[in-house]
């Protein structure tokens, strides 16, 4: 039986991190996961992520960007390659938009700029948009795309051969983690699960406070290729109402402008990656397009499939849902991490540094808006 001091489940972006935060400190550590990088399976799967340093879901997560941002940035300059590309994000909604004032206050917090803009400037400066003249708008920088196809391969490279490419189940012990794949044994001190959709599964107790669904991705060529470039087009996120908010990219790829829902989609079970997305998933971002930002609109020309795992909104800390879970599991070695709702990659290095503390550090606590406390079942 092969024996390590801290075993991590699922190599995404947070398990990735997290074995990576383990063995820069020493920790004899063991990844484990049958994805292999640049898979389409997987919550960390494709090439591209929004990273925000002002966040409009929760205050809580700009110390967190500020902590994550020092982490990309170590990777680029300790690899020599691309990892975050800078770019402004413009974030635009209906007037009285929540979204847009969390985001402005979340800056004006920091110390940054009013973001604030009008419609009517925001429009000549990035001419591939047509936002309605009463609409509230903020432009800031602190954004990137974060290229998530690059940061897999590097993670994987950097760990070298302590991971092992094969699915793996695990029975907890009262001395560790008993883990076994299809050719061999092993035993872990302790556990990480960041096992993306297939928590719930791993988890049963668990997978009442999580929904897994299927969100519809497309690329679609623009109109005006010149005006939707990286340089001279911004990422952006528009709130056209409720449960009706659509994202996209710059033409950063020469494959289009990337652009999907925010809203949820129809739940899902964790292996439901197929079929593709239909035309009918994709007909309502295009129509966003084409009244919103007609440069960027045109035939699809790509797509796929992402899952997101949202958490439950919370009973005793109360909260609205989509917040992370990043804790220790009751009475056991396991270290758990529902680090997604559609909005978790961006952190990930934050992440995966709380992760190997919770694995290595018995003082050590997660902020407490990250515990399972704040579930009455687990109080």
């Amino acid at each position: 039986m092969r024996k390590c001091e801290v075993a991590v489940l699922g190599l995404g972006l947070m398990g990735g991190a997290a074995l990576g935060a383990l063995l820069d400190a020493g920790v004899d550590a063991l990844g484990f996961d049958p994805v292999a990088a640049g898979s389409d399976r997987g919550s960390s799967h494709g090439s591209c992520r929004i990273f925000r340093r002002f966040n409009f879901e929760n205050p809580n997560y700009t110390s967190l960007s500020d902590e994550a941002h020092a982490g990309w940035i170590r990777l680029q300059a300790e690899s020599g390659q691309t990892v975050l590309t800078e770019t402004p994000i413009l974030e635009a909604g209906r007037p009285g938009s929540a979204m847009v004032a969390s985001s402005r206050a979340a800056a004006i917090a920091k110390g940054r700029p009013d973001p604030k803009m009008t419609a009517a400037v925001a429009n000549k400066e990035f001419p591939a948009f047509n936002l309605p003249d009463d609409w509230d708008v903020v432009v800031q920088d602190g954004a990137a795309i974060l290229h998530t196809a690059t940061v897999m391969k590097l993670m994987r490279a950097r760990a070298r051969d302590r991971v092992i490419p094969e699915r793996a189940s695990f029975t907890p012990r009262h001395d560790g983690v008993s883990i076994r794949t299809a050719s061999e044994e092993f035993f872990a001190e302790r556990a990480i699960l960041a096992l993306g959709p297939w928590l719930g599964r791993a988890l049963p107790q668990l997978a009442a406070l999580l929904n897994v669904t299927r969100q519809a991705v497309g690329w679609f060529k623009p109109a005006s290729p010149d005006t939707v470039v990286s340089g001279r087009f911004p990422i952006f996120i528009l709130d056209r109402g409720p449960d009706d908010i659509v994202y996209g990219f710059p033409d950063f790829e020469q494959r289009g402008v990337k652009a999907a829902p925010h809203n949820h989609g129809p739940v899902v079970g964790p292996d439901d990656w197929g079929p593709q997305a239909s035309d009918a998933e994709l007909r309502p971002i295009g129509e966003a397009l084409a009244a919103l930002v007609p440069d960027a609109a045109g035939p699809i020309i790509d797509r796929d499939v992402c899952l997101y795992t949202n958490t439950a909104p919370a009973d005793i800390r109360l909260d609205a849902g989509e917040e992370f879970i990043i804790d220790r599991w009751p009475e056991s070695r396991l270290i758990v991490c529902s680090a997604c709702s559609g909005h978790g990659a961006k952190f990930a290095p934050a992440i995966g540094q709380r992760l190997a503390r919770l694995a290595t550090d018995p003082s050590y606590q997660a902020e407490p808006f990250f515990q399972l406390s704040r579930y009455s079942q687990f109080a």
